[in-house]
């Protein structure tokens, strides 16, 4: 075994320590830079401390309600659809569903777990809106022509 220096086991360091790779690959340095403040006599510099930040004063939360955002898109859709006359049977469907997916978004917010509160209440008030109250006046709507043409 040429390159190496046994020792009674059979097993022993080489005689030459190996080729370290060049820094900066993800091994250390043997004397790393020093940062900041120079470093105390045997001990390696250290980088300066940051200076405290004052909490809450990061980036809001991202609105994070899919429930809640999902029920105000079906219950606009279902608003828009129940004014029309072709297609107010999908407004009231897209409203129920609006209810829905509005009261599970608003009961998320109230628990914590979702931040847009808003949006989960506008989708239950449009859903209710596309359920009862367009198909309510359309019917009302319709009856008075039907009296006002009479019989």
């Amino acid at each position: 075994m040429s390159g190496t220096n046994p020792t009674p086991g059979g097993f022993g360091p080489p005689s030459q320590p190996p080729q370290q790779p060049a820094p900066g690959y993800g091994y250390p340095q043997s004397n790393p830079p020093s940062y900041g403040y120079p470093a105390a006599p045997g001990q390696q510099g250290m980088p300066p401390a940051s200076y405290p930040q004052a909490g809450g004063y990061g980036m809001p939360a991202q609105p994070s309600n899919g429930m809640g955002t999902t029920g105000l898109v079906l219950g606009i859709i279902g608003v828009v659809c129940s004014l029309t006359f072709f297609l107010w049977f999908f407004g009231v469907i897209l409203g129920i569903l609006g209810i829905i997916f509005g009261a599970i978004g608003r009961g998320k917010a109230n628990r914590g777990e979702a931040t847009n509160k808003g949006a989960a209440t506008a989708g239950l008030v449009c859903g209710i809106i596309a359920t009862v109250v367009l198909p309510l006046l359309g019917l009302l709507l319709f009856a008075s022509l039907m009296s006002v043409m009479g019989p």
